[in-house]
């Protein structure tokens, strides 16, 4: 008997069936058109460097210069099997993470973990558009408060009324932000040398400060918030295009195309933010930043006015893009929870329960802004409830993509399971480490 509620049993779909009901427009990945094909994954690959990542890219940029460079690679193929295996499930089983969540564990581990994300995008929501309105003042003199206040608005009413296959297109564009910081390779000045020995060879120290760095690292890479938001969409996707066959490779290898390329864009964007801060601040003897708006404002003095401004550009950029997701994430978590009709392809007045909670996280980010909740600590709780919520989740996402109940013959092969098993084991064993270390 199929536990998947309403949706098709997993093992009733084959490549064919999924090629005639999911994303036709996704049937091949190169060649012309490439925006108008690729799906969730340049999305979310492009979200995970939202203004609070780039602020912890250019803090350990800055503080440790460019000997945790290695972390990218390291990184990369954890981050792209977690999210890889995140799409599966919303791909063959019709239904986002919560929901698989709640057919097969105990109750309270999904009330657990929904705390937790809730409470760490809820943060990250505050301090992200104190970010791109502090960014934005670097360029144009308008009060911060104003700023937040329009960021909040101008982006709370983009994903409720926006129609989801125009707002779909809006996002995808939105990723065109993070070439600002691969342009900056070009303006700073860049031992390449070094940046290849810091990138190939593991510099280990185990002192609490370069834990402190490699799970913010990882922890802002492989962030809960975006195993909702994944899943979710592919349902979404599945949904809104429901279109004829489309001859070319199947649709599971689309979809794993779309994955990569998008977490590879964004651990690069990581690598670019890092190599940029460790050439300019670190180099310098700026160790010390904050947040993502004052590497930007550091950085002209000894990169120019240009670096300045593409970094600036940057994070009001993919602060559009990743404050949405982090709304939209909290939703879809909470609506799956509650059985709520969900959805950006429906319309508020077919899922109100579900924009309402969209609005209710901007306006609690908003709030944050003026109840003198300092930034940076808001971040740094957002890190450490992302580290909390984040090893059981993986877990739980490498024992659902595995199980043939839930994904029949597409269930995650022993390359997928070894990469995410290894992921929920770093996520778990460097705060382990960093409580011992000294």
């Amino acid at each position: 008997m199929c536990h998947l509620m309403s949706a098709p049993c997993a093992w009733a779909w084959n490549d064919g069936d999924m090629a005639r009901e999911h994303h036709p427009h996704r049937h091949r990945f190169g060649g012309r058109g490439y925006f108008q094909r690729v799906g969730p994954g340049l999305i979310t690959g492009a979200a995970d460097d939202d203004p609070s990542g780039i602020g912890t890219y250019s803090q350990v940029g800055a503080a440790f210069g460019f000997s945790m460079l290695w972390t990218t690679l390291v990184a990369l193929p954890m981050a792209a099997a977690v999210q890889e295996a995140t799409a599966r499930l919303g791909l063959f089983s019709g239904q986002g993470l919560a929901k698989l969540i709640k057919s097969y564990f105990p109750k309270w581990v999904l009330y657990v973990a929904l705390v937790l994300v809730v409470g760490a995008n809820s943060f990250n929501i505050g301090a992200d558009l104190g970010s791109m309105a502090a960014a934005t003042r670097l360029l144009v003199p308008i009060p911060q408060a104003l700023l937040v206040v329009f960021y909040a608005a101008g982006m709370t009413a983009l994903e409720v009324l926006v129609p989801y296959h125009q707002y779909a297109k809006v996002l995808r564009w939105l990723c065109v932000s993070l070439l600002s910081y691969v342009v900056m390779l070009f303006i700073v000045n860049v031992s390449w040398f070094d940046v290849l020995n810091g990138l190939l060879i593991p510099h280990l120290r185990f002192t609490r400060t370069q834990l402190a760095a490699m799970i913010a690292l990882f922890g802002t890479t492989i962030s809960p918030y975006l195993f909702f938001w994944q899943t979710a969409e592919e349902v979404e996707e599945r949904t809104d295009h429901p279109g004829k066959f489309a001859e070319g490779v199947t649709h599971i290898q689309a979809m794993r195309g779309d994955v990569f390329a998008g977490m590879t864009s964004g651990v690069f964007v990581m690598f670019a933010i890092m190599v940029a801060s460790a050439a300019t601040l670190g180099k310098n003897g700026i160790t010390q930043i904050g947040t993502a708006e004052q590497a930007a404002q550091a950085l002209e003095p000894l990169a120019g006015s240009m670096a300045k401004l593409l970094f600036t550009l940057g994070i009001m950029g993919v602060g559009l893009l990743a404050v949405p997701v982090l709304a939209g994430s909290t939703s879809y978590a909470i609506a799956e929870t509650f059985n709520w009709r969900e959805g950006l392809s429906l319309k508020m007045s077919q899922a109100k329960a579900f924009y309402f909670v969209i609005i209710g996280s901007m306006m609690l980010g908003l709030v944050m802004n003026f109840s003198g909740l300092n930034p940076v600590r808001a971040l740094y709780w957002s890190a450490m409830l992302n580290g909390l919520a984040a090893p059981p989740l993986i877990v739980m996402i490498l024992l659902l993509a595995r199980r043939p109940d839930v994904l029949g013959e597409h269930a995650s092969g022993r390359v997928s399971q070894s990469l995410v098993a290894l992921a929920a084991i770093v996520s778990t064993v460097l705060p382990v480490l960093y409580l011992f270390a000294r």
